[in-house]
This record gives C-alpha cells, structure tokens and sequence, in this order.
C-alpha cells in the first residue's frame, strides 16, 4: 500500500488478519446437500481445531452411519462419550449400531443412559423409539405388537 493510502486511513495486505474457516459449519452445510464425504472432510478438520469437542465427533459419528462406516461411527460416539457421557444423542446412535452389530446387552445399556438423560425429554419421537426397542430387548412387547418397524433417529 502506499503512503497516502495509509495516510487515510487504509490498510494493507499485511494488516489484514486472515480469516479461519468455520470448518464445523461448513460440514454441517455440506451434510444438508448430502455430500457427506466432504462433510467428513470438514468435521475432521473442525476437530482438529477443537479435538475434545463431542459435538463434533457425535456429528462425525452420523456422518460416518450416513455413508455405511459403522465401526467408524461407533468408535466416534464413544469417544463422544468418553468426553461427555451424558451426551444422550450419543446414548441413541450408539444403541442402535450395537444393536445392528448383534451386541444386545450394550444397546440395552445405551437405551437405558438415552432415556435416563434430561436432554432426552425433547425428543419424544426418538424416546418412543428407543422405550419400544427397549422393551423389544427385554421382551416386554409382544413381537406382533411391533412388526414392521423402522428406524427413525436423530442421525444414527
């Protein structure tokens, strides 16, 4: 810059600081256009920046279920919960992939931290869910009585 463009006032190339990326953002945003290997991409990157955040490895974890990476989504929700054992999304997410990988008594365990969590209160349609597997799991619930079931979650 020259001397009269600071002598207004005006800054130069090297006074400017350069602007850090929001890299959480930027997955988030690229997992709403479904491009969730980029999204990966970005969360890893968040979390470099931040490596003790459980947010951004629950989100990690549902990214890695979106793309079929199971063992790479359980491992992320419990280091998720590892850093945070009342994340209850976590809790959720992480049932269900136990649940699919066979292994009952954990998926009991993380339904019942789940529906343990006050965050839980909120999401009544994912604490339906996960009373009526629980019960499943226990045999509680006549098998007639939930045919047909699917899925729904909150990313697992």
């Amino acid at each position: 810059m020259s001397w009269w463009g600071r002598l207004l006032g005006g800054k130069s190339r090297n006074d400017v600081a350069p602007r850090r990326v929001d890299y959480l953002t930027e997955a988030m945003a690229l997992e709403r256009q479904g491009d969730f290997e980029a999204a990966l991409t970005s969360y890893r990157l968040a979390l470099r920046d931040q490596p003790n955040d459980p947010k951004i490895l629950l989100n990690i974890a549902i990214a890695y279920s979106r793309t079929g990476r199971l063992e790479d989504a359980i491992r992320s929700y419990r280091k998720a919960l590892e850093l945070a054992p009342e994340q209850s999304g976590a809790h959720y997410g992480l049932s269900f992939l136990l649940l699919k990988r066979g292994d009952q008594t954990g998926a009991v365990r993380h339904l019942e931290a789940f529906l343990a969590s006050p965050a839980a209160a909120g999401m009544e349609q994912w604490v339906g869910h996960a009373q009526q597997t629980l019960a499943k799991l226990r045999g509680d619930v006549p098998r007639a009585a939930i045919e047909g079931e699917t899925e729904p979650g909150p990313g697992a």
